[in-house]
């Protein structure tokens, strides 16, 4: 993982910085969020022919974060896994993320709607420890999902690295993420895909995307890449649903195919 850290930083380091302050003035009134799916060597390609169109997020001077996201979800039925690979169109994630570097933790709600759309609200929490022994943000939990801590549980956790860019026109975002490790609360078991980049492109729709262009010459789809849905069917048999398989079987291709040259 050091050999891979060093050469994406190499890559990062030709893209001017940008900070969460300058971030934080980005408004995409026209929102569209697109998910793609490739492997780490497509990823090095990606990045140098970025370079001229993109600022990377420099947070306490690195360009590079860890994550980690712990899941929850109803003990018995598992509720919110169920209605993603059932393929409901209202569905709702309940989770909380550490930004490892500084130690900042929120207790989050994701929902989507029957229209495609996708809300996120979150608050403020001391750790995830305190949210598993103390029901730290039971309140919020409760207004925003009808759930008390007693009728969810520690379901998956997970952790990965993330790559933030933004166009020079300011008008996308970025996140890439890399390096994904699992732990399952229920079974026990841990899962890495190693070799598998997410890339979510959030962007105004009403302009043209650098990104795009790159992803068709690399020959990058769209596809869509559940960390949860995904984490849960690689470390708990029992729940994988049948329909759920040939998008494993589509994805282990993916990250494991070395793409041609264009």
């Amino acid at each position: 993982m050091e050999s891979i850290i060093t050469k994406l930083s190499s890559l990062l380091d030709a893209m001017p910085p940008i900070t969460l302050e300058e971030m934080s003035s980005i408004r995409l009134m026209n929102r569209t969020d697109t998910k793609f799916v490739t492997n780490l060597s497509t990823l090095y390609r990606l990045l140098d022919m970025a370079r001229d169109d993109y600022y990377a997020q420099e947070v306490c001077g690195k360009r590079i974060s860890p994550y980690r996201t712990t899941y929850w979800d109803g003990e018995e039925r598992h509720e919110m896994y169920r209605t993603h690979v059932t393929g409901h169109a209202t569905r709702m994630k309940v989770r909380v993320r550490t930004y490892v570097d500084s130690g900042v933790t929120f207790l989050e709600v994701k929902k989507k709607d029957n229209h495609g759309q996708t809300r996120k609200i979150r608050t403020s929490v001391p750790s995830l420890d305190a949210v598993i022994k103390e029901r730290a943000g039971e309140a919020f939990l409760e207004d925003h999902t009808g759930y008390s801590f007693g009728e969810i549980t520690p379901t998956l956790g997970n952790e990965f690295n993330r790559i933030t860019l933004v166009n020079r026109g300011k008008t996308e975002r970025l996140t890439i993420d890399f390096a994904l490790n699992f732990y399952n609360y229920e079974t026990g078991r841990e899962a890495g895909m190693q070799d598998a980049v997410i890339i979510e492109l959030k962007r105004d729709g009403r302009v043209s995307s650098p990104i795009l262009a790159i992803l068709r010459a690399l020959r990058v789809k769209p596809a869509g890449f559940s960390k949860y849905c995904v984490g849960v069917s690689i470390t708990n048999e029992d729940l994988r649903q049948n329909r759920f398989k040939p998008r494993l079987h589509k994805i282990d291709k993916i990250i494991h195919k070395q793409q041609a040259m264009p």
